[in-house]
């Protein structure tokens, strides 16, 4: 993960798409019926497409709520452009990686993919990945949003939303247990003292938190918090401080001690979303990292249940801002034209962006999203809150240097699940993560 280090220069319109942020996510999946006009004057419904018989195959993961509202939009967009079909596969995020993964390297991916933004430079230099640049109208969009997709100078992946990230808690739970809620601009003092204090009221079988000791992301935010910065830098430079590290994991050690922290097997069985494997949707923790965009699908899950608050802050703050996800297009794919066409539509037509709502983020046109305002949901308004608290001086992403994907979504994983079976001490830890990084380094 590598960020801005701070939001200086932050454009107006990215104010604006915060503030103005979502678009009726709680369901409000109005597949309309007149086609609307287009940023660009153009109805929606004319598409440009040839007439020829086109079936593309799309491919993305989420929550319930964003699988039907994508759907839902899918039908729409073929209502309106009769000669387009769509063949769908959709998940949660476990093993969707190497799913995309074997996929492409049999030349078999699908038309269009969802990606992470930390993926993009990768798919790019690799040549997996269609040029996007002329066919995707992005004029509505941030600029920063739409670099976030570009590799040398190219756009190759299309951003589909803005987000911040935070933590979620189960405000009803936390009011129960006779434990103060957190405040915006928390510190991670204020975190682990919250976490010690939860200890003597916790029911048998419940937990603060999730063990984050090896979790990549929380310990980013961490590291940010302190001061410290990137974990790897621009250039592509292992950069983890040690003592940082080490204060970091030992912490979690001291909440894994205290039974805190759920024993490895019950950590390593969290789903996210899923409304039986969620740990937190079970009622078996409190608290959860989690990016403002997807407070409606923890919503849908158990109604009014949620609150967040801001990253816990050190230093200088813990959260940040970043594009949600993109989607590219296939470099195999024998439909790119047609692909890129869908794609400007799922960008700017108002049509797709109030079935989309904020499934994927904050809408990404800006023009569209001040249209829908009224539109907005309650549980939408949490997430904007979320986003507008981190924006004044969160920290903002960028896609970094490439080929470090493995090291982030395996090397990692494997320290997060020995740190939490106690297979690896954390100066252990640390000393693996420094040696499997050389192999990345450029």
């Amino acid at each position: 993960m590598v960020f801005w280090k701070r939001l200086a220069g932050v454009s107006t319109s990215l104010v604006l798409a915060a503030a103005l942020a979502a678009c009726g996510a709680g369901g409000n999946n109005n597949n309309g019926g007149e086609a609307a006009s287009s940023p660009s004057g153009t109805s929606s419904s004319d598409s440009g497409s040839s007439g020829e018989q086109v079936k593309l195959r799309i491919m993305w993961w989420g929550s319930q709520q964003r699988h039907e509202a994508t759907l839902d939009a899918l039908e729409l967009y073929t209502q309106q452009n009769p000669n387009v079909t769509f063949e769908p596969e959709y998940s949660g995020m476990d093993g969707y990686l190497d799913k995309l993964s074997t996929q492409a390297a049999a030349k078999n991916a699908p038309d269009i993919f969802q990606i992470d933004p930390g993926w993009v430079a990768d798919w790019a230099s690799r040549g997996s990945l269609a040029d996007l640049t002329d066919g995707v109208d992005l004029s509505e969009v941030d600029e920063k949003l739409a670099n976030g997709g570009k590799f040398d100078g190219k756009q190759y992946a299309i951003p589909l939303g803005s987000t911040a990230y935070g933590m979620i808690y189960d405000k009803a739970a936390l009011e129960k247990l006779g434990l103060t809620a957190p405040e915006n601009g928390w510190t991670w003092d204020d975190f682990f003292a919250l976490a010690k204090e939860s200890k003597s009221k916790l029911a048998s079988g419940q937990y603060f938190t999730k063990d984050y000791a090896g979790d990549y992301f929380a310990f980013s935010a961490y590291h940010y918090a302190q001061g410290k910065g990137l974990l790897v830098t621009e250039d592509g430079k292992f950069n983890i401080d040690e003592a940082t590290f080490l204060d970091w994991t030992k912490k979690f050690q001291e909440l894994r001690e205290l039974g805190v922290v759920p024993p490895a097997d019950v950590n390593a069985s969290d789903k996210e979303f899923d409304p039986t494997g969620d740990l937190m949707v079970k009622g078996t923790i409190l608290f959860r990292l989690g990016f403002s965009a997807n407070f409606v699908s923890w919503d849908s899950l158990k109604a009014d249940a949620y609150a967040m608050v801001t990253m816990p802050r050190g230093a200088e703050a813990g959260g940040w801002l970043k594009p949600s996800l993109f989607f590219g297009v296939s470099e195999n794919s024998q439909h790119a034209e047609e692909a890129a066409k869908f794609l400007d539509w799922f960008t700017n037509s108002p049509d797709a962006v109030k079935i989309l709502g904020t499934t994927r983020g904050n809408p990404v046109n800006n023009k569209v999203s001040a249209e829908l305002l009224s539109t907005f949901s309650e549980a939408d308004q949490v997430g904007i809150e979320l986003y507008n608290a981190t924006l004044p001086d969160g920290q903002q992403w960028v896609a970094g240097a490439s080929g470090w994907t493995n090291w982030i979504d395996k090397d990692w994983a494997l320290i997060r699940d020995e740190l939490s079976f106690g297979k690896k001490s954390p100066e252990e830890a640390f000393a693996s993560l420094k040696s499997t990084a050389q192999e990345y380094e450029s």
